[in-house]
């Protein structure tokens, strides 16, 4: 089963400073058909404007990670984490028990551009975490990359969720196609466009796969960033 959530039709939030577009329900967005997808339950594309920023807020039993796309963000937390993450950078934080923390434009001149991520935790009641590091996504290209697992497995970031984060940048006209270990995964477009097991689809499309055997990557004439997510 294939169902395919086009970028125009996700909530859209526009704030100035920031601008936000919801492929799930998220705040005041709420679309009864997407809720999430499996234990997949945000998926934000945000801009955030030289400047501009997420104050000190808290989030408790969730697993959250931040992938930057281009620009810089910028990183503090109540358990004494912090860090400025660039493009290839995937910051991951169990948030537990609780966790408070504040994210930024890195830059006074240029816009960060980067998505929010969020999954429910495999375990609850555990002691907040978090971990910084850097993917050769863009060095790499035409392969699949390990971001996060439930293991730490191939250097990817440890977190407390049944699930396989994968990113990939795939040059124009090439494919990558991975055989999927879990029964279900979604696809989402970071940037470009690309054939995904047969749905054309343009960048900030998502798809949801159930029961298929894997995902096949076809990219568009000016290639594609895409993120796989293996879910339970």
């Amino acid at each position: 089963m294939i169902t395919l959530r086009k970028s125009q039709d996700r909530g859209l939030s526009n704030l100035g400073w920031l601008l936000s577009r919801f492929t799930f329900s998220f705040a005041e967005y709420h679309d009864p058909a997407f809720m999430g997808f499996r234990n997949l339950r945000v998926i934000n594309e945000d801009i955030v404007q030289p400047g501009g920023g997420f104050g000190t807020h808290g989030h408790r039993e969730m697993e959250i990670v931040s992938w930057v796309l281009s620009g810089s963000l910028r990183h503090q937390d109540s358990i004494g984490a912090g860090g400025v993450l660039v493009p290839g950078d995937a910051q991951h934080m169990s948030a537990g028990t609780g966790i408070r923390h504040a994210e930024y434009n890195g830059s006074d001149t240029t816009p960060v551009h980067f998505l929010q991520l969020w999954l429910l935790p495999k375990t609850p009641g555990i002691p907040p975490t978090y971990e910084q590091r850097h993917f050769p996504v863009a060095e790499e290209p035409n392969l699949l990359h390990l971001i996060a697992s439930p293991d730490g497995r191939d250097n990817s970031l440890l977190w407390n969720a049944d699930a396989n984060l994968y990113a990939t940048r795939v040059d124009p006209a090439d494919k990558v196609e991975h055989a999927l270990t879990h029964p279900h995964a979604w696809v989402q477009l970071a940037r470009g466009s690309a054939t995904v097991n047969g749905q054309d689809m343009a960048q900030g499309d998502g798809l949801a796969l159930s029961d298929e055997i894997e995902v096949s990557i076809q990219a568009g004439p000016d290639g594609v960033e895409a993120l796989i997510f293996e879910l339970v």
